[in-house]
């Protein structure tokens, strides 16, 4: 994978998967050596989000910042001052995972300017095409305009996450490879990578960047 930049954000449309990317590209980072912390600013969705990989990522050494009202049926938009620090200060490499949609991605706007003025930064779109709304590269790059209209930051690169859960086998992620190439053509943008869970890796070697990762569970 390329160099990571100092601040990376994963956005993406409802049940793209940009939790389980976020986490594990927190993960990935420290197993490099590097120092991480992980912000959870959805301010859309509370029933799934990295505050319920907290343990594993704490035991990992990566720090936690989380909405305090995740995993409840209360949803305020009130972001941690935290995050406002961590996208200032240069100590540490930021993974944040900002809501789905063009609402969530407002929060994007209150910290914008910190990150700007840095400049080392990653903006990722992750997509998947077994979703609805999303299921062609038509659809997924209306859905990322509607969120870029929303953040004052551009996106950088995009990831394809397109699975199934636990059900994905490895044609179901070659099949979108395509896909997700004609996207990238679309937006004018790179692929980041291939989040593919981990027993298909070798599986679909074939496909480009490919990044291992473990899928969250999800707490009913």
């Amino acid at each position: 994978m390329r160099s990571p930049k100092r601040v990376t954000l994963f956005c993406g449309h409802y049940g793209s998967g940009k939790t389980n990317c976020a986490v594990n590209y927190a993960l990935w980072l420290k197993a490099q050596g590097l120092p991480v912390t992980l912000a959870d600013i959805d301010v859309v969705n509370p029933y799934f989000r990295s505050r319920d990989s907290e343990e594993t990522l704490r035991n990992a050494g990566v720090e936690v910042i989380a909405l305090p009202y995740a995993n409840s049926n209360v949803d305020l938009p009130a972001l941690p001052s935290e995050v406002y620090g961590l996208v200032q200060r240069r100590d540490t490499y930021a993974v944040l995972d900002i809501g789905g949609d063009d609402r969530g991605a407002l929060a994007l706007g209150r910290f914008a300017p910190y990150i700007l003025k840095e400049n080392d930064f990653d903006l990722l779109d992750v997509v998947n095409f077994y979703r609805p709304l999303t299921r062609t590269p038509g659809e997924a790059l209306e859905a990322l305009r509607e969120i870029a209209a929303s953040t004052s930051l551009s996106f950088t690169g995009v990831v394809n996450d397109s699975n199934l859960g636990e059900e994905t086998t490895a044609a179901d992620v070659l099949r979108t490879v395509p896909m997700a190439a004609e996207f990238c053509r679309l937006a004018g943008l790179p692929l980041k990578f291939t989040a593919v869970r981990g027993n298909l890796a070798e599986s679909v070697s074939a496909a480009p960047e490919v990044f291992p990762i473990r899928l969250q569970k999800k707490p009913f």
